[in-house]
């Protein structure tokens, strides 16, 4: 049984090996034909390695075996009168032709097991990280409802305080804070999505006129697409609050914020545009990375701790999207791009696809 292993785990050298002596057996009986063994042979080999690196010290002993054996094959060729110098020398040619490239592919597989380790490693951190995350916020949420719940009872019986609601403000910031990092500690579990059949326009409205009772600004909601869409609701309606909260942090009272929604190329993209002072082109690169800030000052002081963005660019890659932002027209615009699937018994998305097709068309004339 062991045998019947180490064969099928080395057959392409048991071949190799195989080729090689009768290549051998085949210069020593014809000796006219022995550059034609003899460069096949090194072919072979070539073949065999590119397949299956072996190590240095079994790579050295093909080598010098093989190259010994071919100089005693033409040796004795030359013994018998035939012309043998163009082979002696073409021997360690094509020995240090095989080393060169046996020594690239050593390195190239050496390169390739040091990246495989590497990208391993991350990925474990990466989990631990996720489920230290995980874990961690998991556990405050006990304590934190315990302290919220005796500070409310003091408040109660001794009435309010300065310090009271400032415990009672932070615990509550923390209570924000904890609820975000299990909604992205979860984001690329599977379940972290329950899609199910969504009218988007209605849907939309919806969002816009809670927004629009609680900031005093100059809202305006704009969309030319109708119809069901299938997404997560909840997931989608979270990552909507959290653009238009930053919208409505970085503005002044009856400043514009604008919630649109168009049809591009198959796909809805919903903006939330507002003409804030803007982010620096500097952040612009990391501002949906976790805890990035464009303004640590700003952000500290308006309760924002870095988690909202990267919440929306988490729940857009679960549903297969992205998440954008740019400068546009005196305006910050955030772009969430949310693609349209379609299934074949999925009559209602196969409609508003239809209809953004349409409306890209109209768009276009």
């Amino acid at each position: 049984m062991q045998a019947t292993a180490w064969l099928r785990r080395n057959r392409l050298e048991v071949a190799c090996a195989a080729f090689v002596v009768t290549d051998f057996a085949v210069m020593l009986l014809w000796p006219d034909l022995v550059r034609i063994p003899f460069f096949l042979t090194w072919i072979a080999l070539t073949l065999v390695y590119g397949f299956h690196p072996w190590s240095t010290r079994t790579t050295a002993v093909a080598v010098f075996s093989l190259s010994f054996g071919t100089l005693a094959v033409i040796l004795a060729d030359g013994f018998r009168g035939d012309e043998m110098w163009g082979k002696i020398v073409a021997t360690p040619l094509l020995a240090i032709m095989f080393s060169a490239t046996a020594w690239h592919a050593h390195r190239r597989t050496s390169a390739q097991k040091h990246a495989e380790a590497v990208a391993a490693s991350r990925a474990s951190l990466l989990e631990r990280q996720r489920q230290f995350v995980y874990d961690a916020s998991h556990e405050l949420r006990t304590p934190v409802t315990i302290a919220r719940g005796h500070l409310e009872l003091l408040e109660l019986e001794h009435g309010s305080s300065p310090e009271l609601e400032v415990a009672l403000d932070e615990l509550a910031r923390i209570e924000r804070i904890v609820e975000r990092l299990l909604l992205l500690a979860g984001a690329e579990q599977p379940g972290f999505l329950v899609p199910s059949d969504v009218e988007i326009e209605t849907f939309l409205g919806d969002v816009f006129m809670r927004w629009s009772e609680m900031a005093e600004r100059a809202w305006r909601f704009e969309t030319d697409v109708t119809g069901v869409m299938r997404f997560d609701p909840e997931a989608l309606r979270t990552a909507l609050d959290a653009l238009i909260e930053n919208a409505v942090k970085y503005t002044e009272p009856n400043a514009g914020i604008a919630l649109r929604a168009s049809a591009v190329g198959g796909a809805i993209v919903i903006e939330v545009a507002d003409e804030g002072s803007g982010i620096p082109a500097a952040a612009l690169a990391t501002v949906f990375d976790r805890f990035a800030r464009a303004d640590d000052a700003r952000s500290r002081a308006q309760g924002g701790v870095g988690l909202g963005l990267a919440i929306v660019t988490a729940i857009a890659k679960a549903h297969g999207g992205t998440c954008t932002v740019e400068r546009r027209n005196g305006e910050t615009v955030f772009a969430l791009r949310l693609p349209v699937v379609v299934r074949d018994d999925d009559e209602p998305a196969a409609e508003l696809l239809d209809g953004l097709d349409a409306a890209a068309g109209l768009a276009s004339l």
